[in-house]
């Protein structure tokens, strides 16, 4: 049985914490669903940096195939123009735009990923895992995948329609290169049931079984009809199959074939974050062509359900793509990182709408958090000239903060760190902060402060100290989803001067109390989360 990726560790005894993305089509602009995973992942890998851990998060484009093809002729230039002007214009910025921390980013046409490709496929062949042959079938350009006759919807004429894409199939036929993935069949399910959570969530784990267990055929792995794709080493009138050039990324972006030590120390991947679409491709195809070579198989794939919008997935082609732009120059980054992650549960299907982000905005982040931050930071300078001063008369209501942090810090570390439950992570951390809000209210320090008794500015310093020592760890908490606005707050507590770097605070230690010294400048800065103007027309 294939090691999987929770088990292999690298040359140094320390293998990073691997995560990837799909590597995205490049046949327009990303749109809201692409930045969805990639955001995702993100905040993944920037919370177990901020373990502590080694990570590696990989993202990149895929940009062989014939959608590109095409996609290029109808504008008129090459298919390398075509990506070249993609990735520099549209994709990259976009993830800079988002504050993405990925690690790498890997195109399909750079030479690192096609020779490696190359050597990959020919050492199969050697191995008599490909043959050639022929196939008939049903083709979805924009899957660039060969469809079953079951998988197909009828358009009212009887026209045969993509599930995905709604748009009529092409029935192709043509001479091909086949993997023998039949052989596998027997070997992945025996890997399923030892790896049950190898495919999440359980609906997605589920149809993968049902459809291994019905039996594989063999896979196509080359075309010979266009020419835009990695030639097949030993036969150049065929060009991969793009699926099986875009699934190798994952191993030659980490030193496949060319770095082994960086490849022992990163490979397998911990986690694929992979669109439920896609999910055959990575939790079928993928792991049987690593079994074919001996190599370990991935610790898990996790799909995310789909973005919605009026009904529909999220798409170009459904016409429903919408600019993260459009909304991070209304919301702000920040608040576009934290939405989708806290309003729509990892891994089923969720609809966006303006309205819901206005008002989760509005709610959680500018009334319940970003007031927090400041009513806590005026009071401070108010009463006691900014310096935060010292807790010297705790009682049972500063016991529940103290333990409600402590509660706070382990489930989101379980959920996020641990089960990509991104949702019930963020749920976690603003239940605290809800919590520290109420009690503020129930302590009431504009009335406390009246009292000018020692027993008084005592117990006026002891609320003041407990919530901003709540903030504190209510920054560490939420850096990897809001990393702008976390860097805000810590400097605002003073936290930057005397704690060091927000990056440096571990987030399992976050619930450790009494860590914000006393005497600490507190400052009232920018507000975190501005009023919301009127929805743009």
């Amino acid at each position: 049985m294939a090691a999987t990726g929770s088990e292999k560790q690298g040359g140094d005894g320390v293998k990073s914490f691997y995560v990837s993305t799909p590597i995205y089509y490049v046949n327009d602009a990303p749109h809201l669903g692409h930045a969805y995973t990639t955001v995702a992942g993100d905040v993944l890998t920037r919370w177990h940096r901020q373990r502590g851990e080694k990570v590696w998060y990989l993202t990149g484009t895929d940009e062989h195939g014939q959608k590109i093809m095409r996609t290029a002729e109808a504008n008129d230039v090459t298919p390398q123009a075509w990506c070249d002007k993609l990735v520099e214009e549209a994709w990259k910025p976009l993830w800079e735009h988002l504050n993405i921390a990925n690690d790498d980013f890997i195109r399909t046409t750079e030479k690192r990923h096609t020779d490696r490709v190359q050597e990959f496929v020919q050492d199969l062949y050697d191995k008599d895992q490909i043959y050639k042959g022929g196939y008939e079938g049903p083709y979805c350009v924009g899957c660039e995948e060969y469809k079953l006759p079951g998988d197909l919807i009828e358009s009212e004429d009887g026209t045969k329609l993509c599930p995905i894409h709604k748009k009529p199939v092409e029935l192709l036929k043509e001479e091909n290169y086949f993997f023998k993935l039949s052989e596998y069949g027997p070997k992945l399910l025996e890997f399923y049931a030892a790896n049950p959570g190898f495919i999440q969530p359980e609906s997605a784990r589920n149809e993968v079984v049902n459809f291994v267990t019905q039996g594989l055929q063999d896979l196509s792995i080359s075309r010979s009809t266009f020419d835009w794709g990695v030639p097949v080493p030993w036969d150049e009138k065929h060009v991969i199959y793009v699926w099986v050039d875009a699934l190798l990324n994952y191993a030659t972006a980490v030193g496949y074939g060319a770095n082994q030590e960086k490849f022992d120390e990163t490979f397998p991947a911990n986690v694929h974050l992979v669109g439920k679409d896609i999910l055959r491709f990575h939790a079928v195809i993928w792991p049987a062509m690593l079994m074919a070579q001996g190599l370990p198989v991935p610790g898990r794939i996790a799909a995310n359900g789909w973005l919605m919008v009026g009904g529909e997935k999220m798409s170009k082609s459904n016409l429903t793509g919408i600019k993260p732009q459009d909304l991070t120059s209304h919301f702000g980054v920040d608040a576009y990182r934290w939405y989708f992650l806290r309003a729509i549960a990892f891994g089923s299907d969720g609809s966006f709408s303006w309205e819901d982000f206005s008002a989760r905005y509005t709610s959680e982040l500018a009334n319940d958090y970003g007031n927090l931050a400041s009513r806590v930071a005026a009071m401070v300078g108010k009463y006691f000239g900014g310096a935060l001063p010292e807790a010297t008369a705790a009682g049972d209501a500063e016991s529940a903060v103290q333990e409600g942090l402590a509660k706070a810090v382990d489930t989101a570390d379980r959920k996020i760190g641990e089960e990509l439950d991104f949702q019930g992570g963020i749920l976690a951390i603003f239940e605290f902060v809800k919590q520290v809000n109420g009690y503020i209210t129930e302590q009431e320090p504009w009335k406390v402060a009246k009292d000018e008794s020692p027993e008084g500015q005592a117990r006026l310093a002891t609320i003041l100290y407990t919530a901003a020592e709540s903030l504190r760890g209510v920054a560490v908490l939420l850096n990897s989803v809001m990393p702008d606005t976390s860097q805000k707050l810590w400097e605002s507590l003073g936290a930057e001067a005397s704690l060091g770097a927000l990056a440096d605070q571990r987030v399992q230690d976050a619930g450790d109390w009494g860590r914000l010294p006393v005497g600490t400048t507190v400052t009232k800065g920018a507000v975190l989360f501005p009023r919301l103007e009127e929805k743009p027309a």
